[in-house]
C-alpha cells in the first residue's frame, strides 16, 4: 500500500509502484490539469510539485510526473495545478493565484497546453527560501517549453513575480505565501502531516516477477516504460541511508541517493569545484536534476552520461553492496562494454567515493550538444590537471563520453602527459593518442568524424587557461 498527501488529501493505491505519478493523476484522480506531453521529461507540460521534509525543513522541488514512479511518491505532499488553487469560495469567483495572473497580465500564454508547466514551476520558484532573484525564477522554468509565446512575455511574468517575491519578510516565508494566496492555507500543515505520515507509513512494493532497484528513474522510464509499470520497485531515490555528502578520512563520500541538485547545491561540492553552477545547468533542466541521481547516472552506463564523465575525471570509485558483502572498485575499471558493468543483480552502490582534488588543482567539464541547454551531449569531455612548480605535469584525469560504447577514461593519453610540459607538440601529439583510444560510431548527434574533432576542440578547451594554470602553481 502507497500512501502520499495528493494537493490536500490523503491517498492510497495499490496500484503497482512502477506506474507514473502522471497516470495516477489524471486517470486514477481524474485531476486533468497536469498534461500529458512528451513522456521523457524535455517538455514539462506535466510538472508537479513534490514537497518533503530535507534536513528539518519542508522542501518543494518541481519535478516532470511522467519520470516519476508512485513508488517514489510514497510518504510525500505530491502538489497538481489543482492544489495550488485557492478555495472553492474564491475559485467560483475566477480568481487567480499571482503566479497564474502574472501570465495573463503579461500575455504569457496563447494555445495555453505548456501553461501549467510553467505555473507550477515560477510557484516551486515562489516556493523556495532562498530564490529571490529574477535568475532563481528564470531558472526555475528552464524545464518548460512553449512553442507559441517566443518566451518573453513569459519572461516579464517571471519578473513580475521577482517583485513580489522581493517584498516577503525575513521569516515567516510559509506564512506569508499563505497570506498573499500564492498557495492555499492548507500548506501551513503539511510538515506536520508528512512527520505523522512518515511513521505511519507502509511503502512496501508489491510483489512480483521482476523486482527493480530505481534510482531517480529520469533515463529508465523513456527506455523501458512498460517494463517498469509492471515491475514491482525498490526505490533509493530518497533512502535516508543513502543520503548525505561528507568529507570521510580525506575521501568525499556521496551517497547513491544524492540527486543532482542535492551534489549542486553542496557546500562541500561548491567549494570544491568553482564553476560547479555552470557546469550543473549543462545537465538536463531544473525537474530531471532534482530527480535524477549520480548512482543512476553510473548504473545506466550511457556512453554519454555527463555525471559518469564528470566523476571519472576525478578517479571517482564505487561501493557496491549486495546485502551481505561490500567491495569498492574504481570508476574507470566499471564499465566493461556498451550498457555491461561489474556488478552483479544482488549488487547496488551505496556510495561514491573521490580524493579531494589537490588546492593547486584545475578541473574543467566541457560539454557540446545541439542544444546548449536541455540536451544530452554529442560529446563531453571532463579534465583534473595538477601542474609541478615548473609548469609539467604532475598528475591528471581524462575522460570522454559519445565517443565509445560506454563512459572512456582516457588512461593512455593520461599516462603520455604526466610529466610532460604543456605545449603545443605535447598537446599535437596526445591528441593523436586520443584518436587511438576512442571508437565513434555515426548517428543521429553527428557523423563519427565531427565527434573526432568535437572530442579534439574540447580536449584543447581544457588546457585554454594554461597561463593562469602556470601562474596558480609558481605563485607570480
Amino acid at each position: 500500500m502507497l500512501r502520499f498527501i495528493l494537493n490536500d488529501k490523503l491517498v492510497e493505491t495499490v496500484l503497482p509502484s512502477g506506474s507514473t505519478v502522471l497516470d495516477f493523476v489524471r486517470y486514477h484522480k481524474r485531476l486533468a490539469g497536469t498534461k500529458i506531453g512528451c513522456r521523457e521529461g524535455d517538455c514539462g507540460a506535466c510538472t508537479i510539485l513534490v514537497g518533503d521534509i530535507e534536513n528539518g525543513r519542508l522542501v518543494y522541488r518541481s519535478m516532470t510526473s511522467c519520470l516519476m514512479p508512485l513508488g517514489i511518491a510514497a510518504g510525500k505532499h505530491i502538489v497538481s495545478v489543482e492544489g495550488i488553487n485557492l478555495p472553492d469560495d474564491r475559485h467560483r469567483l475566477n480568481e487567480l493565484t499571482p503566479v497564474q495572473q502574472a501570465l495573463v497580465d503579461t500575455n504569457g500564454t496563447q494555445c495555453g497546453f505548456c501553461t501549467i508547466g510553467f505555473v507550477m514551476s515560477l510557484t516551486g520558484f515562489m516556493l523556495c527560501e532562498t530564490a529571490t532573484k529574477y535568475e532563481d525564477a528564470i531558472a526555475a522554468i528552464d524545464g518548460n517549453i512553449c512553442r507559441c509565446t517566443g518566451y518573453k512575455s513569459i519572461e516579464r511574468a517571471a519578473e513580475l513575480l521577482t517583485e513580489k517575491i522581493s517584498t516577503k519578510p525575513a521569516s515567516g516565508h510559509l506564512g506569508w505565501l499563505v497570506k498573499n494566496e500564492i498557495v492555499p492555507a492548507y500548506f501551513e500543515n503539511i510538515k506536520e502531516r508528512l512527520l505523522a505520515l512518515r511513521k505511519s507509513n507502509s511503502t512496501a512494493s508489491l510483489q512480483s516477477s521482476e523486482t527493480l532497484i530505481v534510482g531517480g528513474g529520469t533515463d529508465l522510464l523513456v527506455q523501458k516504460q512498460l517494463a517498469v509499470k509492471k515491475s514491482a520497485i525498490s526505490h533509493v531515490f530518497d533512502t535516508q541511508t543513502l543520503k548525505g555528502i561528507i568529507l570521510d578520512n580525506g575521501e568525499y563520500k556521496i551517497g547513491a541517493s544524492v540527486t543532482v541538485t542535492e551534489f549542486a547545491e553542496s557546500t562541500l561540492m561548491q567549494g570544491c569545484f568553482q564553476e560547479l553552477k555552470k557546469y550543473m545547468k549543462l545537465i538536463s533542466s531544473t525537474p530531471i536534476r532534482n530527480m535524477a541521481t549520480l548512482a543512476g547516472n553510473l548504473v545506466n552506463a550511457s556512453p554519454i552520461g555527463d555525471l559518469t564523465v564528470f566523476l571519472l575525471a576525478l578517479d571517482a570509485s564505487v561501493i557496491l553492496n549486495d546485502g551481505k558483502n561490500k567491495r569498492r572498485i574504481k570508476l574507470k575499471e566499471f564499465y566493461k562494454a556498451y550498457k555491461q558493468v561489474d556488478k552483479t543483480n544482488e549488487e547496488h552502490i551505496e556510495s561514491i567515493i573521490f580524493i579531494p582534488p589537490a588546492k593547486d588543482a584545475v578541473f574543467n567539464f566541457e560539454k557540446v550538444s545541439k542544444r546548449t541547454h536541455l540536451d544530452i551531449a554529442t560529446v563531453n569531455t571532463a579534465c583534473l590537471v595538477q601542474l609541478n612548480a615548473d609548469g609539467s605535469i604532475h598528475d591528471i584525469h581524462l575522460s570522454a563520453g559519445g565517443v565509445a560504447p560506454f563512459p572512456k577514461y582516457l588512461s593512455q593519453t593520461v599516462a603520455f602527459l604526466k610529466g610532460k610540459k604543456i605545449e603545443a607538440g605535447v598537446l599535437k601529439d596526445a591528441i593523436s593518442i586520443i584518436n587511438t583510444e576512442i571508437a565513434p560510431i555515426s548517428d543521429a548527434r553527428g557523423t563519427k568524424e565531427y565527434k573526432r574533432l568535437l572530442l579534439r576542440q574540447l580536449f584543447l578547451a581544457h588546457f585554454s587557461k594554461e597561463e593562469s594554470l602556470i601562474k596558480k602553481v609558481i605563485g607570480n
